[in-house]
């Protein structure tokens, strides 16, 4: 991707008191770390008596404080000029293939089936309409727009990932609602609001659609959509394993040893389990680093995390959409994947970024 100029934009800043709203989307709530696992308990080592904790018994512990002091001190970008380039969707073209539309929203068609990772389509990632992280640009395609959609992913409940206005749509679309995959307790969140197709998994299980099989996988994250519910609910990504295409959705993360055991995993799971043919990994919204580190990897982590999985093929998500989410420009990560790349000695292809609602075909099985 070219370099792009930047143009300073007069915008809004975040008024101190709404940094509480924003501890309850990207950020990090009050500091609550769960006990132990006391020994002799029956349940995974992930789960605790308070909800979930990451697979290395680590939770987020960002104080209220810390989540003032970084909004109180930080800047607004600029934006890129000219702004990031975009492409239409090619809806039409043979499966395997997955379309980029914005942030971590991915139409991944595969299998017979139309898949799409954490919907969003809102003009802000956030619990009210007027404020919080707003869309820089429109999604290349609205709801109505988009093919009938099979399956939905939903990695997480922040306000980023899970968008209520989003899902609502999809689940009024023509031709019956899709299925909802989602993680452990989770399921109530979409219920409570009428959406009834819904499957939630625990990290390691399964659910076949039409033939083709999600896992839901680990990841170092955290979850909470208000200040009271924090560590509630699970979060993760999914591997997705259809007859033409393996691919792997990491959902958001902090860098771990969870993706060179997510190889290793499947490779023990016999005949079929070669590889991912294609990852999707995030690449932005890693700055301040010390204060993203624990939960958002940034593009040389990304680039680790394609070696770990042993991916064929990788395609950077989670960047150049919303701004007010974190304080790298839009523009950056793709820059700092080239210098990833070349530092980790990765050709062009092997890891590489999409514009928005480009359509990249993924070679089948």
């Amino acid at each position: 991707m070219t370099t792009t100029a930047h143009r300073h934009t007069p915008r809004h800043r975040t008024l101190p008191w709404l940094a509480l709203v924003l501890s309850s989307l990207l950020s990090i709530g009050c500091a609550n770390s769960s006990s132990p696992t006391a020994a002799g308990q029956d349940r995974p080592p992930h789960h605790t008596a308070d909800g979930f904790r990451n697979r290395d018994g680590s939770t987020m512990d960002k104080s209220l404080w810390e989540v003032w002091r970084w909004q109180l001190t930080r800047k607004d970008p600029p934006r890129p000029d000219p702004p990031l380039p975009a492409a239409s969707p090619d809806l039409a073209a043979p499966e395997p293939n997955v379309t980029w539309l914005g942030h971590s929203t991915v139409l991944a068609r595969l299998g017979g089936l139309s898949v799409i990772t954490d919907p969003h389509f809102s003009p802000r990632a956030s619990p009210v309409s007027w404020a919080g992280p707003r869309r820089v640009y429109p999604p290349p395609l609205t709801p109505a727009q988009l093919p009938r959609i099979d399956v939905v992913l939903v990695s997480h409940n922040h306000y980023d990932h899970l968008d209520e206005a989003s899902v609502l749509a999809l689940q009024a679309q023509t031709g019956g609602p899709p299925l909802f995959i989602v993680p452990l307790k989770l399921k109530t969140w979409f219920t409570d609001r009428g959406i009834m197709r819904v499957v939630e998994l625990d990290w390691w299980q399964s659910h076949t659609e039409q033939g083709v099989e999600f896992v839901f996988t680990p990841a170092k994250h955290w979850s909470s959509r208000t200040p009271f519910d924090r560590l509630q609910t699970l979060w993760g990504g999914f591997a997705v394993f259809a007859p033409n295409v393996h691919l792997i959705y990491t959902g958001d993360t902090g860098y771990s040893r969870d993706f060179a055991d997510i190889r290793q995993h499947f490779a023990a799971r016999g005949a079929g389990r070669d590889g991912f043919d294609l990852a999707l990994i995030p690449v932005g919204c890693y700055e301040p680093r010390d204060f993203m580190r624990t939960q958002h990897v940034n593009p040389l982590d990304a680039a680790q995390i394609h070696l770990d999985l042993g991916a064929k093929r990788s395609i950077g998500v989670h960047w150049g959409t919303f701004e007010g989410l974190c304080d790298e420009p839009l523009d950056r990560a793709p820059r700092d994947l080239a210098a990833a790349r070349q530092r980790l000695g990765l050709a062009d292809t092997a890891f590489m970024v999409l514009r928005r609602g480009e359509t990249q075909p993924v070679a089948p099985r």
